[in-house]
């Protein structure tokens, strides 16, 4: 049997009976209505908008934060966030290489700038090396 808090300071992240409760509302996970609401405004703001840009798709490599190891950055591309998905996987496979879609750019491990350029030309992008 489980004890059931009610004092506003309570911080009940589990109870026997309910399961994982919501520290905002303090309501079982799954009765929460302060998180769905959060997530159905995150997951309508995040499918509308596309990243604005100038037209030209900056490749260039960063190591920044990542222990040495480089990665091919893709920025300036106008696609919404599913064709930006899309748009990666289709050039990790050309690559032969891992990488993820973070903040509107896409990530691609290693030094692959000429090719991705090459790629991205052949798309109809008008692609430029940046960087060093």
């Amino acid at each position: 049997m489980s004890k059931t808090h009610s004092s506003p300071q309570s911080k009940l992240v589990y109870d026997s009976d309910r399961g994982k409760m919501c520290p905002t509302c303090r309501q079982p996970i799954a009765q929460c209505t302060c998180r769905q609401q959060q997530t159905a405004v995150k997951t309508t703001a995040v499918k509308t908008t596309a990243v604005k840009s100038d037209g030209i798709v900056r490749v260039s490599r960063q190591t920044k934060g990542r222990k040495g190891k480089g990665v091919t950055v893709i920025t300036g591309l106008p696609l919404h966030p599913d064709g930006l998905a899309q748009l990666a996987k289709e050039l990790k496979q050309a690559c032969g290489s891992g990488g993820t879609v973070r903040d509107g750019t896409i990530e691609i491990q290693g030094d692959h700038r000429d090719r991705l350029v090459a790629e991205l030309s052949r798309r109809g992008y008008t692609a430029k090396r940046a960087g060093g």
